[in-house]
């Protein structure tokens, strides 16, 4: 007689079972693990990884007894022809047992799990705040006039990458300008869905100084995936120091190569993008209106670009793969000195800042067919294809290595 049991395809099967399962141990296992929940680097995401150690304990425990009866049920009676075993309905003892047990497990698990939740909602101890908004499909990183944050007398606004003093609580204002995103730093906190039309916060605090990286937690949209952020925390005078920059007057480049690229950023550029007290030929202040051409109404500035090192909602570095191992592995004492240096002609990613002003939505998809534009009145939902030419790419590009 022929045997299931024995037969290839079951043997296929199993093979493909214990390879799937070997797979899914590996992904899990990495050096490299920038968004590592496990890895926390400030209180509130230690308060997380606290709770997570015994609830994840209590599941595993719970997850092999489960797993054990069953493989024991399905060996001890699977089907021989004996009569059928005898049922344990009716036996209200066990049944009361088995209801209690379960109830008293999970009343275990949530009286820690409330308190940590009320913990991390608590912001009366914040001592700066940044408003967050979430837009397809980068952040963009609001810092009002305030006294926090060390004091600041006039907006700073930037995206990509969130600066902040370390050691400190730091209040987050989310917003959202179009669809729901999820602002998610798993080394410094939980996830907080940003929502259109309301204000959620957050506390965010780093222990030391360096780079903290993030990623949107919730699916909104084609470039989803590419929807990532940094919060790079600082030590109290590097802070100051780059607050005393990104508020420092415009200064219109000397190199005539440059200058061109000004009067290119104008062109092209600034219909969305904003460079704060950049001026026109006639000296009038140049105005972006983003709202007129992009479905979110707002477009990143890059009035100090290159004091960041990541571009296109931090899909990107600026800087080369050499100096980005040199600035995220910085020891802590020395990471505000590289990271406040930014980016220069020498540690510019020149190839993939290249391809995205030569066709950005081939690069990072961004919207569909141009038919479907009639759904969001004729705006993109990202920055469209400029059809610059290669010498205007070199000409923005020393433009926008001045924007420091």
């Amino acid at each position: 007689m022929y045997s299931v049991s024995n037969s290839p395809r079951r043997r296929t099967g199993l093979r493909a079972g214990a390879l799937a399962a070997i797979g899914l141990l590996g992904a899990g296992c990495a050096q490299n693990a920038p968004q590592d929940t496990w890895d926390p680097a400030g209180e509130n995401a230690q308060m997380i990884h606290d709770l997570q150690w015994p609830v994840f304990a209590i599941a595993g425990i719970v997850g092999v007894i489960v797993l054990a009866i069953i493989a024991f049920v399905v060996f001890k009676f699977r089907d021989r022809g004996q009569p059928i075993p005898e049922q344990t309905h009716g036996k209200p003892k066990l049944e009361i047992a088995l209801t209690i047990l379960p109830a008293l497990i999970l009343v275990g698990v949530a009286i820690p799990t409330v308190g940590t939740l009320m913990a991390l909602n608590e912001t009366d101890d914040t001592e700066c705040v940044v408003n967050v908004t979430g837009q397809q499909w980068w952040w963009e990183f609001d810092y009002p006039v305030q006294d926090g944050c060390g004091g600041i007398e006039s907006p700073i606004i930037t995206s990509g990458q969130m600066v902040i003093p370390a050691d400190t609580n730091v209040l987050i204002r989310g917003t959202s300008r179009d669809v729901i995103h999820s602002f998610w730093i798993p080394r410094l906190n939980g996830k907080r869905d940003m929502v259109p039309g309301r204000i959620h916060t957050l506390r965010m605090q780093a222990d030391e100084p360096g780079i903290y990286a993030g990623q949107c937690a919730e699916f909104c949209g084609l470039s989803h995936a590419n929807m990532r952020m940094e919060v790079v925390a600082l030590n109290d005078a590097d802070f100051a120091a780059w607050k005393a920059n990104q508020l420092a007057d415009y200064e219109s480049p000397t190199d005539e190569f440059a200058l061109r690229g000004e009067q290119t950023f104008i062109t092209n550029c600034s219909r969305c993008h904003q460079v704060n007290g950049l001026t026109d030929s006639d000296g009038e202040l140049v105005i972006s209106r983003p709202d007129l051409q992009v479905y979110s109404g707002a477009a990143p500035n890059l009035t100090n670009l290159m004091t960041r090192n990541t571009f296109a909602g931090a899909t990107w570095d600026l800087i080369d793969q050499q100096r980005r191992a040199e600035v995220w592995e910085a020891d802590p004492d020395e990471f505000g000195g590289l990271y406040l240096e930014g980016v220069t002609a020498d540690t510019l990613n020149s190839v993939d800042l290249r391809e995205w002003l030569r066709n950005s939505p081939q690069k990072k998809p961004m919207y569909a067919e141009p038919e479907r534009l009639e759904e969001t009145d004729g705006l993109v939902r990202g920055m469209p294809y400029l059809a610059l030419s290669e010498d205007q790419i070199d000409e923005l590009i020393a433009y926008l290595l001045e924007r420091k």
